[in-house]
């Protein structure tokens, strides 16, 4: 009998676990307490606790290219940067295409994942759920668990952080519950955090405010999602060739691309910070709203009054009407058993983000848990399809010595690269996470075999952008659609802002000189390999 694995969510990450699930030829059960798939993408009117939370307006900050999952291109005439109504309609597809909708159990919540008295000789977990529908409750086996919650359904809400708040007057939110400007208008109002909720919450709302002001403790980087020629930032971005350059040079050319738009320190946004020190926020409106005057920079609360709030320059703002809080979130697994995976001040230990090390066997994985430097659902999609060749047997993981070193290494190179705050602590680059999943299970580019195969792909894939596509070009899993989608990707990037004909740029191509200096750069990175 196929074994059958327990998938914890109907989001993006339980979706694509379902069908690696069902492409290695087990048994998927998904537990979905909602009404229906998306999680996070699937926008409500309201924000009941427990579930992830987006605005209406909210539009994703990675392009439709670099955010798809592997073997299941986003249609050309979709948007680059999706609002959330096409995401979920993404979703849709790519869920009717696989049939995934017949392994879910929509409005079952699980209440507890604990390792059954048996387990260390058969791995097998006792997960007890409630159907909300009948309000019954029931314990059921399962041979593995893929829990696919996401990072996105408990806010961080420091109010004790504040001094007086209490005391205040004026309306206090949590940017989980804001959907939307209105019961906001010409009024005075704050918000409080530069991530990007922050950004895109306070954009907004200073559309239809009297005054809005944006505090921060310590600034931001902003970038803009269109980039050069017009193309999404992370088409530009997200390159083999540039991820491989030094710390040293990117920072360099970061600041002078970011610089050049407009001058952080005159907006009163510089941070200390590198640019790579944090998690840059994508706003294309903050400056021009900064430069109007709708959105007025201030530096951190220091406390509350009865109508207003003092600031840590010791300036003051009378009459405020309402705060926004943009603090982001904490994760947890409180239905897993504490024995399994415990988590403290924002901070787990897991093997490549996914698997606890002292877990023997490892039946048990936890998916999406990163915050990329990039788009989060390829990332778990490949965790997917490790987890579910582990739990098959095919993959195997190293010993637990082995994944703690693994796991203290990442922790320090994250600690010397990202200030200390709760939000960097599953902070990841996505080319290094998604090759570092790609090599447990064979389906990282093989550079030296494509280029003398088929030079032409190895070139688009390590100076083209690195697409999901790329993982399946070979090895487990490979999908014979894989090289067109590269070569059609740009195809796709371009195709939903033609909307009219336009005289052609005969200077838009590649020089040929150009082509031939790719061409012998590549030639030397192969024979350094062999060196």
């Amino acid at each position: 009998m196929a074994k059958k694995v327990a998938v914890i969510g109907g989001g993006s990450s339980g979706l694509t676990a379902i069908k690696c699930c069902l492409d290695e030829g087990l048994q998927p059960v998904c537990f979905e307490k909602g009404t229906d798939i998306g999680g996070l993408w699937n926008f409500k009117e309201d924000a009941p606790p427990g579930f992830a939370s987006v605005y209406r307006s909210t539009v994703i900050n990675t392009s439709k290219e670099m955010m798809c999952y592997s073997d299941f291109p986003i249609p050309k005439e979709y948007p680059n940067y999706m609002p959330h109504s096409y995401i979920i309609k993404y979703f849709r597809m790519y869920a009717d295409n696989f049939n995934l909708l017949k392994h879910i159990r929509f409005r079952h919540r699980v209440d507890s994942v604990k390792p059954r008295a048996d387990f260390a000789e058969t791995g097998q977990w006792d997960i007890t759920y409630t159907n909300e529908e009948k309000n019954e409750t029931t314990t059921e086996v399962f041979d593995a668990v893929m829990v696919c919650t996401g990072h996105h359904v408990y806010p961080h809400y420091p109010r004790d952080s504040f001094p007086g708040i209490d005391d205040f007057q004026g309306k206090t939110i949590h940017s989980h519950d804001y959907k939307d400007h209105r019961g906001f208008e010409n009024k005075r109002v704050i918000t409080i955090g530069i991530g990007n909720s922050g950004g895109d919450v306070a954009v907004e709302l200073s559309r239809h405010t009297k005054q809005l002001f944006l505090s921060t403790r310590r600034g931001s980087w902003v970038a803009n999602r269109v980039s050069s020629r017009g193309l999404p930032i992370d088409i530009w971005a997200t390159r083999r060739w540039a991820d491989a350059l030094p710390l040293w040079y990117k920072e360099r050319f970061a600041r002078q691309v970011l610089t050049q738009r407009f001058d952080h320190s005159v907006y009163g946004l510089k941070p200390k910070h590198d640019v790579f020190a944090q998690h840059v926020m994508v706003n294309d409106d903050l400056p021009n709203r900064l430069i109007t005057g709708s959105i007025i920079v201030k530096p951190n609360i220091k406390r509350f009054t009865k109508t207003g709030v003092v600031f840590e320059d010791d300036t003051m703002e009378d009459d405020i009407d309402a705060v926004v809080f943009c603090t982001g979130y904490r994760f947890d697994f409180a239905f897993v058993d504490d024995s399994v995976i415990k988590v403290e001040n924002n901070d787990v230990s897991l093997y490549k983000y996914a698997f606890p090390p002292k877990l023997d066997p490892p039946t048990l994985c936890i998916v999406g848990l990163t915050q990329p430097l990039g788009a989060i659902m390829p990332i778990a999609e490949i965790t997917c399809r490790w987890a579910t060749r582990v739990f098959k047997g095919t993959t195997k993981l190293p010993s637990q010595d082995v994944m703690l070193e693994d796991i203290k290494k990442k922790k320090m190179a994250m600690s010397k690269l990202f200030y200390a705050s709760p939000r960097h602590t599953v902070e990841v680059d996505y080319i290094t996470a998604m090759d570092d999943v790609a090599v447990e299970i064979g389906v990282k580019p093989n550079w030296t075999r494509l280029f003398f195969t088929d030079p032409r792909l190895a070139l688009q894939c390590y100076f083209g952008p690195c697409t999901p596509y790329q993982y399946r070009l070979m090895g487990p899993g490979a999908w014979k659609g894989a090289k067109e989608a590269i070569q059609t990707q740009m195809h796709r990037v371009k195709y939903p802002t033609k909307t009219r004909a336009t005289p052609d740029d005969g200077n838009a191509g590649v020089p040929v000189i150009l082509k031939v200096l790719v061409v012998l750069a590549v030639i030397l990175a192969v024979i350094w390999n062999f060196l």
